[in-house]
């Protein structure tokens, strides 16, 4: 059986779970960014936003997002023509 890890930026495991539903809600209570990972799969952001309204975060903070558009981005792919 695997475990989920959470991983803060500097890549320190905060906390190793047995579900990956255990792992989230740990996520959400340290309300920071973080990565959760059983080593095969990565799971990254701040856990515990559960809506955005008028571009609000539950907390009153704005929400605010970019895509990057590079060569990995299938959408910046050129066309054949």
């Amino acid at each position: 059986m695997s475990m989920w890890n959470i991983k803060i930026e500097n890549g320190m495991i905060l906390n190793a779970s047995p579900t990956l539903d255990d792992a989230m809600k740990f996520a959400k209570s340290y309300n920071k960014f973080v990565t959760i990972t059983d080593g095969t799969t990565e799971i990254v952001g701040k856990f515990g936003v559960d809506t955005v309204e008028d571009k609000i975060l539950p907390n009153g903070e704005s929400y605010t997002w970019t895509m990057r558009r590079d060569e990995t981005h299938r959408g910046s792919r050129r066309k054949l023509v």
